[in-house]
């Protein structure tokens, strides 16, 4: 997906978009190809084009490198190159979106605010994993 990029630490880490699993995500893995972390989403049914955020984690051992932003840097540059409406229910995406709102939507981001329906999908998401 990305080209590799360095963290806070000068690690080099890689951040793909992983579609093989019940819940889709954009990870960061180490350059030996550990995890690190990722950010779960979920494309409504009924909404084509849209992107639901729902859920960013980085593994605690790898916390302070910088991990959490470059995930959400990239998943919001590969949803303005999918053309994809972006619907941040991740209070991490929310503040990102919150702060460089403006710098996003200038690039050519969309986004639009969660509705309970969103909410609703993710709930049933994340019970359809096993994670309630």
């Amino acid at each position: 997906m990305s080209e590799p990029q360095t963290d806070r630490t000068g690690a080099v880490v890689h951040v793909a978009l992983d579609e093989t699993r019940a819940v889709s995500a954009y990870t960061v893995r180490l350059d030996d190809g550990t995890l690190a972390g990722r950010a779960d989403f979920v494309d409504p049914p009924g909404a084509p084009g849209e992107r639901v955020f729902f859920h960013t984690e980085v593994a605690p051992e790898f916390g302070g490198r910088g991990l959490a932003g470059l995930l959400v840097g990239e998943a919001l540059a590969d949803s303005i190159r999918r053309n994809l409406t972006v619907v941040p229910v991740c209070p991490l995406f929310a503040k990102h979106l919150r702060k460089h709102g403006d710098e996003y939507t200038a690039r050519g981001g969309r986004v639009r605010r969660p509705r309970p329906a969103d909410l609703a999908l993710v709930e049933e998401t994340v019970k359809g994993r096993g994670d309630a």
